[in-house]
């Protein structure tokens, strides 16, 4: 088994453009949950909610960022949904996803590298790590869709 979570994925913007889909409250929500409040400093908030009406039990409250380098890197705490929580949101550490922006090898662009890792052992956990291995395509498919 493989337990981290490695997802690339090019999109036809600057590193900095391409740092705001993820560190911009306004465009994650675009693209990642239905709300986010995220605060792109080290300490500060990277909350995004599936279902606002369910922030306690359906998205990420209480994760932090635990590193921010505009244009370059952002790094934060992951949560799962409901059907996970009780195992992946009390977690200590919680799992992590660090997303990387690079300016492209072709020429143009930027390549995005997303790195999702803190998965345990045991078969919820690989129900949970699979769960996340495609929702993260299904996002950033979504993401590419608002950048083309």
């Amino acid at each position: 088994m493989n337990a981290i979570l490695h997802k690339t994925i090019h999109l036809d913007t600057t590193p900095q453009e391409a740092y705001l889909w993820f560190a911009d409250s306004e465009r994650a929500a675009a693209w990642l949950a239905a709300e986010a409040d995220i605060e792109p400093r080290v300490g500060g908030k990277f909350e995004v909610f599936w279902d606002p009406s369910n922030r306690a039990h359906n998205g990420t409250r209480g994760c932090k960022v635990t590193a921010a380098v505009p244009g370059q890197l952002l790094a934060f705490e992951w949560k799962g949904p409901r059907e996970f929580e009780s195992f992946m949101n009390a977690a200590d550490p919680l799992t992590h996803v660090v997303v990387a922006f690079t300016p492209s090898l072709r020429g143009e662009g930027t390549d995005v590298h997303l790195v999702h890792t803190g998965w345990r052992s045991g078969a919820e956990w690989e129900e949970a790590r699979q769960w996340f291995d495609r929702a993260w395509s299904l996002a950033f498919q979504e993401l590419v869709s608002l950048n083309a």
